[in-house]
Parts: C-alpha cells; structure tokens; sequence
C-alpha cells in the first residue's frame, strides 16, 4: 500500500510539475525607467484602522540589473526628493527610506518614519506593479508607546 502511494505520488509530480511556467529570465524581472507611484489613501490604516488619508502620487526612476531571476539590484529616485536602494527577493520588490519630520506631535516636536514599499507583478494588469506602501514611526514618539503605523495600497505603472 505505501508503495503504491509513493508511485503515486511521483506520477503526480511528474504530470502537475511539467506543466508550471518556467522560471522567468533575469532580464524579464529587472525595472528599468521611468514610473508612477501611487499610494492610495482611500484604503489607508493607520495601527490597523481604517483612516482616509490623501494620496500620494510621485514619479519614480528606477534602474536595476539582475544576475538570475532570484537576484537583483537596484536604485530608486523619486520625484519627492529621495533615493533608495531596490532589492528583489522571494518574488517581491523592496524599497525603504526615512522620511524627516513625518510625524508631527501636538507639542511641535517632530520625529522620523521609515516608509517601505513591497510591490510585486499585477497579474490583472501586466504593465503595472502592485503591494503596499507602509510607513512606521518610532514607538514613544508624541508621548505614545507604540508605533505610530500608516499602511495603504501602492501601485506602480510605466510613464508612456
């Protein structure tokens, strides 16, 4: 009985595993250009809770090479007055950098967040890219012992 659990088992394999799309090439997977980023506010939690907040639309270019389609590089300049490096891995593009001065406390005292995007292929539209944008402050800040944590829907197409 095992044994033919076993043969059955390798069967399946082989007729499931031949018909998987093969690996795309590391050129398919790098982003060279010019992009629009665009954080939807509509959707936006803030710790968790719905909270409408504006969008945040800027315009990204990006170059990165990859050595095998596991393995890639990059570099991000956004149009918002920062650059940050680009890694991809497991499937997912990461990006993150620190935003000066993004949480305002009633006092006047200021304090950093470091935003991160995650983004990955659509596969409803297969030009553009699409994840999360999630932006966290430092716990204690504002006289708060938490983090402070902004999350909405991001997407990410070519220009022309």
């Amino acid at each position: 009985m095992i044994t033919r659990r076993v043969a059955l088992l390798a069967c399946g394999a082989l007729v499931f595993g031949g018909l998987g799309a093969a690996p795309a090439r590391a050129d398919e997977i790098a982003l060279n250009g010019v992009y629009t980023a665009v954080s939807d506010g509509q959707w936006a939690k803030t710790n968790e809770r719905f909270e409408e907040r504006p969008a945040l639309i800027s315009t990204w270019t990006i170059s990165s090479t990859c050595q095998s389609y596991l393995d890639c590089t990059g570099r991000v300049d956004s149009d918002h007055g920062w650059s940050a490096d680009l890694t991809y891995r497991s499937g997912y593009w990461w990006v993150s950098h620190t935003v000066p001065e993004w949480l305002k406390c009633r006092d006047g005292a200021t304090f950093p967040g470091k935003q991160g995007f995650q983004f990955w292929p659509d596969r409803s539209n297969p030009i553009a890219l699409t994840g999360w944008d999630k932006t966290v402050g430092p716990s204690g800040a504002c006289g708060v012992n938490r983090w402070v944590t902004i999350e909405m829907p991001f997407t990410l197409t070519p220009v022309g």
